[in-house]
């Protein structure tokens, strides 16, 4: 059973929420917050495996609340949702430790899908058509720096990391390349290893912050 807590400042979405997510045999609610505060308390209370955790809410909003949880060093992940596709927002979001950025009019299922796969540890959640326009907004304005690590991918591997920077999936990257699904993965968990990052998100981050993602935004 996956457990899940609900923080948004509106009462009919966390309903709509509780809704889709209860009509799941796998995925039990263990409790919903109208704020910052009272999320960071119900994820030190109830321990939940995954947060849906609205941007914007009064008091403290969703990125100070994700700011305090890996502060915390909060084992629960951490999903983003809002309305508003925003570039600023999903990059502090990143920077900050979400393991998603969803948005509030995609479908049931896939905030479903969504949730099992951040449960899972599966990999980080991101919109591709968010992470390519975080891209084009990002790359071409941070100047080029090293990152530790970097010089020790392989050339395959750093052809996965651009196209992972662009926003395509394991199997997007495998018909790209031309390998199967699952040497990509392998490419993914080494990427990971050698550059001592969490997860998909910051990989993403790294690529343009290094620059690497610079000329693969227009594909």
């Amino acid at each position: 059973m996956i457990t899940v807590a609900i923080a948004d400042d509106q009462p009919l979405v966390r309903s709509g929420l509780r809704m889709i997510l209860e009509g799941e045999p796998d995925l039990e609610i263990v409790g919903e917050a109208a704020d910052g505060e009272a999320a960071v308390a119900l994820v030190t209370g109830a321990r939940p495996d995954v947060l849906l955790l609205d941007v914007q809410m009064p008091e403290v909003d969703g990125l100070d609340a994700l700011g305090r949880l890996t502060a915390a060093e909060a084992t629960t992940r951490v999903l983003m949702l809002t309305t508003f596709d925003l570039d600023e927002y999903v990059y502090r979001a990143m920077r900050a430790g979400a393991c998603g950025f969803l948005l509030k009019d995609m479908s049931g299922e896939d905030i479903v899908t969504a949730v099992r796969q951040a449960a899972r540890g599966a990999d980080a959640l991101l919109a591709p058509a968010l992470t390519r326009r975080l891209v084009d907004r990002f790359a071409a304005d941070r100047p080029t720096t090293g990152t530790p690590g970097l010089e020790r991918l392989t050339a395959r591997e750093l052809d996965v990391l651009r196209l992972v920077a662009r926003g395509l999936s394991n199997a997007e990257i495998a018909a790209e390349l031309f390998i199967g699904e699952t040497t990509v993965k392998t490419h993914v968990t080494r990427i990971l290893m050698k550059l001592g990052l969490r997860d998909r998100v910051q990989a993403v981050v790294v690529a343009y912050e290094v620059g690497l993602a610079r000329g693969t935004t227009g594909a």
